[in-house]
């Protein structure tokens, strides 16, 4: 029979996503077949499976970690924010509409029987199922038809690790309060607390956790460090955005838009070797990189009118003015475009206008295109030239159609010769379609495809492209290879909860249940 194990927080970004990804992968090293699972996620960072469904990617981090393949089922339900009081709502892998918060918390008690379909499916092929909470169960304003937290862990009878983040301070008290907000029907799921992101000597803290668990009674099973593996982050409150480091020889400056998404598609850029990747959401923060990009967005008009209104609109502007690059990732790209329409008020409704650096426009549409690809780049001209003919993988999560802007020239030849669109790549969609993506003009590129800096053909390239700019020549590193760095950094969070927790009696109360 499966086993289950939960673990929730004290509050958002105590660190559940990284510790269930830890579990995963000690339970797969010790020969368990093991699947992440949280029913409800409300995350940006989103990610398209083998089979075209959307799920949140801190399931898909976690699938990796327990080696399997990412699965809709792992994440039946996630909420994409779209402003600060709604959210597009996406079930099984594919949006069903906006909803306000008060109309979805009405709403979500009828998505129960997908989620208990989900998890019991994944049941019946694993031994262990690792559940990710949200938030904080003690939110007693919203406990009543709880369908992630507490109420999932009572659907399932999972017993529950309740992890705090003592690097924000008031871990004792964040700990002692959720405990104690907890109902004594949910209370005796709590088999357990962890200390985590904890910097210096752990003995230090041994006072304080007698005292805690003297009043909770409930037993503390680990001290986790504050761990420096390089795994993406889940959200928004990503350790990237706080990077204040000084721009390196190659300065890329990713603008951080207020609805940024899938921003996990630059991590990849950090492994060039004498490069800084800085988040910039402010003119003063952006300063003169040498290249500019623009990321995904969830609210593409509402995020492009927030550049116009503090500045930055203007800086990328001057940027491409000076032949610098600017690179526009889906959202980012339809910014990029002459103009954007929403005629069935997909964002907003209305058209604005765009940035106008690439001769295209941009139309919403209902249907949410969904599907992975692969790709090769046509023939690129500009800085990032030597791009053409290199391969990538990737994926596609937009509502929009771009195409090139009517009487827009191209890059035609003599008159009378047929104009040359200047589409960027040519991508092979699942199910064998192939179309072109992405369009360029001067050293301006845009594409709609989500981690197409995760080629290492591409990745070097680019850093390639960026010294020469600057007279220099790129060493690669030969012996890098990206996957086997992301299996090293799974196995080193894995050796680290191996000595931080208490994995026999994890174990323990993952064998005896509820």
């Amino acid at each position: 029979m499966t086993k289950s194990l939960m673990i929730q927080g004290t509050m958002s970004n105590a660190g559940k996503s990284l510790l269930v990804a830890g579990l995963c992968r000690i339970f797969v090293q010790d020969g368990y077949r093991v699947a992440p699972f949280k029913s409800q996620n409300m995350a940006l960072n989103s990610f398209i499976t083998a089979d075209g469904y959307e799920m949140g990617r801190a399931q898909v981090v976690q699938a990796e970690a327990a080696k399997k393949a990412p699965d809709i089922r792992m994440n039946p339900i996630l909420l994409k924010p779209t402003s600060d009081k709604g959210s597009q709502v996406i079930v099984n892998g594919s949006p069903i509409g906006n909803m306000a918060a008060a109309e979805y918390f009405k709403y979500k008690q009828q998505l129960i029987p997908g989620i208990m379909e989900a998890y019991e499916s994944l049941s019946r092929e694993n031994d262990i199922i690792v559940i990710e909470g949200a938030g904080s169960p003690a939110e007693i304003n919203l406990k009543q038809a709880d369908i992630v937290n507490m109420g999932m862990a009572q659907m399932v009878k999972a017993p529950v690790l309740i992890a705090g983040d003592i690097d924000r301070g008031g871990v004792f008290a964040s700990l002692f309060g959720t405990v104690m907000l907890l109902d004594e029907s949910e209370r005796k799921y709590v088999k357990g607390t962890i200390i985590n992101k904890f910097r210096g000597d752990p003995e230090i803290l041994r006072p304080g956790l007698d005292m805690l668990e003297e009043l909770i009674h409930i037993p503390v099973i680990g001290v986790v460090p504050y761990l420096s593996v390089d795994i993406d982050d889940e959200d928004s409150l990503t350790e990237r955005f706080k990077n204040r480091q000084s721009p390196g020889l190659i300065d890329i400056a990713v603008i951080r838009l207020p609805r940024i998404s899938n921003f996990t598609d630059f991590n990849s850029l950090e492994h060039i070797e004498c490069a800084s990747v800085r988040y910039a959401a402010s003119v003063g923060e952006l300063g003169s990189p040498d290249l500019i990009i623009i990321p995904g967005s969830k609210n593409t008009i509402a995020d492009l009118k927030w550049m116009r209104e503090n500045g930055m609109e203007s800086s990328i502007l001057k940027h491409a003015a000076q032949n610098k690059p600017v690179i526009g990732i889906c959202g980012g790209y339809q910014m990029l475009c002459d103009t954007i329409s929403d005629p069935y008020g997909v964002e907003q409704g209305g058209e604005i206008r765009g940035m106008g650096l690439l001769k295209a426009k941009t139309v919403f549409e209902h249907q949410k295109t969904r599907s992975r690809v692969t790709g090769t780049f046509a023939d690129v001209k500009g800085i990032f030239k030597g791009l053409t003919g290199k391969t990538f993988q990737g994926y596609e999560i937009h509502m929009g159609q771009t195409c090139l802007t009517e009487g827009a020239g191209g890059r035609g030849g003599k008159s009378g010769e047929p104009h040359i669109i200047p589409y960027l790549s040519r991508l092979v969609e699942t199910d064998g379609v192939m179309k072109p993506d992405g369009m360029y003009g001067g050293n301006v590129y845009g594409t709609y495809v989500h981690g197409i800096f995760d080629s290492e053909d591409v990745l070097f390239e680019i850093a390639d492209a960026l010294m020469r700019e600057k007279g220099l020549k790129y060493v690669k590193n030969k012996t890098f290879n990206l996957n086997e760095y992301k299996e090293r950094q799974y196995d080193l969070l894995a050796d680290a909860l191996r000595q931080a927790l208490d994995m026999k009696y994890i174990y323990r109360i993952i064998e005896e249940g509820i």
